[in-house]
């Protein structure tokens, strides 16, 4: 009898990708590609929603027919995504009305401004456990209300559909119009407790109810893909940090990852309960199986990491190669008194600064590239020590431990000085690309491909480990310079 397989579509900010998983939850085959980033402005981000439901098309062929397999082998498909990202598409043509605006883009700063000074912040927080952040979709879908001729008189007819980008797929999928609990608690339009869409803060952002998806659970058939996946179910939906949370396996409270990706992104399991964040993090849903309660989580979200390491391929061309940048980094010892913080859309969790923008401080003539690639990984790492202090101000227990996931785990450099300045154990999994693999898991505990979560847990297999190794008064005195650099990030942008 031919083994079942399972398949998960992760559409993230520079790549789609497909992957095909067994029983074990060992990757079968995969398949990526990348689309444009696109830069109309100074902090505008955008993405062409079609050209990526173009690549999802053709990855998921590809991984299929690497398998030798046809989609009548898989079990079901499941679907993580890019979080926060707004589409708005017609719903007779299914095309996009304009493009995507990516959750990096800070063009609704002035509307935000004017939300938190006709509500207040803490307003918000209260229904959402979210700040007024550029970051989120209910004020792009506005802004593309207010700035796309004619746009907000079809969405008060239905004519036209709202979605983060796991509903354009699943609609491209399966013509269902839906998103899952995790994308939903992003768009500052969701009642955490109620997990259903807030009638007073649809009012608030002036949000047509009637462009909205229905807000489902983040295991469960929502329907059946036709196209390269014809006859297979649809079977689950995750945020992609949400579905790194599950593919960890954190399935108890007190447990946490953090995915190293074009951002990164710290999650702590809360449990049945929402947790406000007293210091600068997020409450956020963390995952849904079917009717059963909502687990939540605590999450610190940093803009740029992976993305930095892009920056100084393309923009600055000092390496030609991700991969190239651990090796130039390790020709020099230190980072020189050189400090990079990637404040390109502000600064995310724990400061929540719209206003502030990157910089390079500590530059002398002693400045080598060497010290700017080592500057960029200790950018990651100290971000990471932010979120990480945050979280242990705001829980009852002190990390332990840091699983990590993603694809900047593979930089050995990066991780043990994340380590270092953690002062904690890091430490990898088998399976890397846990984001892909905990939606696989939900999407197959949605149709008992897999019997439960124990069974789950015990395929979690630790692949490395890193130790802290740095003298405390050495870790002190670099994490006050790091802030020193923070600092002169702050009010660069007065309008």
């Amino acid at each position: 009898m031919t083994e079942e397989l399972v398949a998960a579509i992760d559409q993230g900010t520079t790549s789609s990708r497909c992957i095909v998983f067994n029983r074990s939850g060992e990757p079968v085959s995969v398949a990526q590609r990348e689309h444009r980033q696109i830069f109309p402005r100074p902090g505008w981000v955008e993405h062409d929603a079609e050209e990526i439901w173009h690549n999802v098309e053709q990855v998921v062929g590809e991984a299929l027919d690497a398998t030798g397999a046809g989609p009548d082998r898989l079990a079901a498909v499941g679907i993580t995504n890019q979080r926060e990202t707004t589409v708005v598409w017609d719903r007779a043509t299914g095309r996009p009305v304009a493009n995507a605006i990516v959750w990096q883009d800070t063009r609704t700063g002035p509307l935000l401004a004017d939300l938190a000074a006709a509500r207040g912040e803490q307003w918000f927080r209260d229904r959402t456990g979210l700040p007024l952040a550029t970051y989120f979709a209910g004020p792009k879908l506005r802004w593309l209300l207010e700035n796309v001729d004619g746009l907000r008189a079809r969405g008060e007819r239905g004519e036209v559909l709202f979605g983060t980008m796991d509903s354009w797929l699943i609609w491209k999928l399966t013509g269902r119009h839906v998103t899952d609990v995790t994308n939903a608690s992003r768009t500052l339009l969701m009642d955490l407790r109620t997990l259903d869409w807030d009638p007073e803060l649809l009012a608030a952002l002036d949000i047509p109810a009637a462009m909205l998806p229905e807000i489902r659970s983040s295991a469960e058939v929502y329907g059946t893909a036709g196209g390269p996946l014809a006859g297979v179910p649809v079977a689950s939906a995750l945020g992609d940090q949400q579905a790194a949370l599950f593919g960890q396996t954190c399935f108890h409270p007190g447990e946490g990852k953090c995915t190293y990706g074009t951002g990164s992104f710290l999650l702590l399991n809360t449990g049945a309960t929402p947790v406000a964040s007293r210091h600068g993090l997020l409450t956020t849903v963390g995952y849904r199986i079917g009717a059963e309660p909502a687990t939540y989580a605590l999450e610190g979200a940093i803009a740029v990491t992976g993305s930095l390491v892009q920056w100084l391929r393309d923009n600055l061309g000092l390496i030609s190669s991700a991969g190239e940048v651990e090796e130039l980094a390790r020709s020099v010892d230190d980072n020189g008194g050189c400090y990079i913080v990637p404040a390109f859309s502000g600064l995310f969790a724990p400061h929540w600064r719209s206003d502030a923008r990157g910089v390079i401080a500590g530059l002398t003539g002693y400045i080598t590239r060497g010290h700017l690639a080592r500057a960029v990984l200790e950018a990651s790492a100290w971000q990471t020590r932010e979120v990480v202090d945050a979280m242990n101000a705001d829980s009852d227990v002190a990390l332990r431990r840091l699983r990590v996931d993603g694809g900047m785990t593979g930089n050995e450099l990066l991780m043990q000085f994340l380590a270092d300045v953690l002062d904690v154990p890091v430490v990898r999994p088998g399976v890397r690309e846990t984001t892909c693999l905990g939606a696989a898991y939900a999407a197959g505990l949605a149709v008992g491909f897999w019997p439960d979560l124990a069974t789950l847990r015990d395929q979690w297999r630790e692949d490395a480990r890193w130790e802290p190794a740095m003298d405390p008064a050495h870790r002190d005195r670099e994490l006050h310079q790091w802030r020193k650099a923070v600092r002169r990030t702050l009010d660069w942008v007065e309008d």
